[in-house]
């Protein structure tokens, strides 16, 4: 691994953990395209001026929140994890903003793992979290330091089945979708793919980077790997990833998950390759 990447990878992973983790992002409102709900969501601010490029994020399952602040749902209470990922693009130039989606429906502690079939519809990745995706889409577009036709969309777990579902032919919240009225590009970090991979005209309508973990015990890397096989012979711009003995939330920066190397090597590679993925759909 290249030193100049290594030591970036460990000053923001020393940033979370040292003085830089009080500048706590700012704090918004704004309203999901589902016509009903008011998302709170928290922005990462690059120092460059702007209009600067873009991106959504999209938490998992266990919601944006540590489980170590139960019951706190504010900026203060991020997991180590979304604070990496929010410092790491600002860093960059791209204005980052993370979207809550479980805190405003009632749900701001998340869900327990294989949880999936008892997860109430209301915070569905299929249908209406895609809503919250492009609510945030709608929202930076008013914002005068975001560049309107450069924002890309990231998920982890359950927020890149969020991405996916955002991304197809028909998605919830956009009519005709392209990367001009949508998003230029889409990052989905070990998603469960089972969904779409099901739907026979499936393309997504912009580039699209997916990341699985060979280990991963909640969803299904090789159900990935095949389906990111049928979108690339079916002209999509699919750009796949598929992590030798890594495990599901690889790139959770704290101790636990990176004391195991395949888990630091895939999380190593991985900001890499989203770097230089927004780079090339989004710019500098």
């Amino acid at each position: 691994m290249p030193e100049i990447l290594r030591t970036a990878v460990l000053a923001v992973m020393l940033c979370v953990g040292g003085a830089a983790a009080a500048a706590v992002p700012d704090t918004v409102q704004f309203p999901s395209a589902d016509g009903r709900t008011r998302l709170t969501a928290y922005v990462f601010l690059p120092h460059q001026a702007g209009p600067r490029p873009a991106v959504v994020m999209l938490h998992g399952r266990a919601g944006p929140y540590s489980s170590l602040k139960r019951g706190q749902h504010d900026a203060g209470a991020l997991t180590q994890r979304h604070r990496m990922w929010g410092r790491f693009l600002a860093d960059r130039g791209y204005v980052a903003i993370l979207v809550d989606s479980f805190g405003p429906r009632g749900y701001g502690d998340g869900f327990g793992r294989h949880s999936y079939d008892s997860r109430p519809p209301e915070v569905s990745e299929q249908n209406v979290r895609p809503l919250d995706a492009y609510g945030a889409l709608a929202y930076l577009r008013t914002r005068g330091d975001v560049a309107a036709d450069r924002v890309a969309v990231l998920g982890w777990s359950n927020g890149g089945m969020t991405v996916l579902a955002a991304m197809g032919p028909r998605p919830p919240g956009l009519t005709d979708p392209t990367p001009e009225n949508g998003f230029r590009a889409a990052i989905a970090l070990y998603p469960s793919c089972r969904f779409q991979a099901k739907q026979p005209d499936y393309k997504p309508y912009a580039p699209l980077l997916i990341a699985v973990a060979e280990q991963d015990d909640e969803v299904s890397p090789a159900v990935c790997r095949s389906f990111a096989g049928v979108l690339q012979l079916r002209g999509a711009d699919v750009e796949f990833h598929w992590y030798d003995g890594a495990q599901h939330a690889y790139d959770d920066p704290g101790k636990t998950k990176q004391s195991h190397e395949p888990n630091r090597a895939a999380m190593q590679d991985t900001l890499k390759r989203v770097e230089a993925f927004l780079v090339r759909h989004l710019g500098p």
